[in-house]
């Protein structure tokens, strides 16, 4: 059998306890109180005002700072056109544009975009009056279930900018010659983008086709 376990409570012990019990206690009652009066708390706070350029519109959020950029778009400002696929920033379901960069949005927090100007599918163009890689993916029959389409076509239309603005890729042979558009660099740099019904042939085509008409 184990000795037994000699304890004595000493009244320095018991002072210092009670007091720090005191302390958390009164923290946790000047947060709670300053919560509920609407004062900024300084520590522990959950919640940030952010402001987001959406598609050339102010929105001001109070989000949850957990809350990724793409949980802001899809339900406090309820563009749904970016769509949550795996959630992991793996499928590419979800990328939009910030400040002309596409990212994937389920990877980043919206309070880290305050002020940033966001670009979604919603704002590239309407059934109406569609952008030029919207027409060419419908006339190639870039999609089929139509739920990776958004990120696609976002991420599309960078491609064609990426290229011509010189930046290379990991198929890119020679890093100080002029970029060529050609097939292995859009599969390469489209690769993020996970089509699972296996349209790729016709994606491939239809950013082709908007590469050729703007040369």
């Amino acid at each position: 059998m184990s000795p037994p376990i000699d304890f004595s409570l000493r009244r320095r012990t018991l002072l210092a306890g009670t007091a720090a019990a005191a302390v958390v206690a009164a923290a946790t009652r000047n947060t709670a109180a300053a919560q509920g009066t609407g004062v900024p708390v300084s520590a522990g706070e959950t919640k940030s005002s952010v402001t987001l350029v959406v598609n050339g519109r102010e929105r001001e959020l109070m989000v949850d700072n957990r809350v990724t950029l793409l949980d802001a778009l899809r339900e406090h400002l309820k563009l749904t056109g970016t769509k949550k696929g795996c959630d992991h920033g793996q499928c590419g379901a979800c990328t939009c544009t910030v400040n002309g960069e596409r990212i994937n949005s389920c990877l980043s927090l919206a309070v880290m975009h305050d002020g940033d100007e966001i670009e979604t599918v919603e704002g590239i163009g309407q059934p109406d009056a569609m952008d030029a890689m919207q027409t060419a993916f419908v006339e190639n029959d870039g999609f089929q279930c139509g739920y990776c389409t958004p990120g696609q076509i976002s991420s599309a239309r960078k491609v064609i900018e990426e290229i011509r603005a010189g930046i290379p890729s990991h198929v890119t042979d020679d890093l100080t010659a002029e970029i060529t558009l050609t097939d292995a660099e859009i599969r390469e740099r489209m690769s993020g983008n996970i089509c699972r019904c296996g349209a790729y042939a016709n994606i491939l085509a239809a950013i082709t086709q908007v590469a050729e008409e703007r040369a």
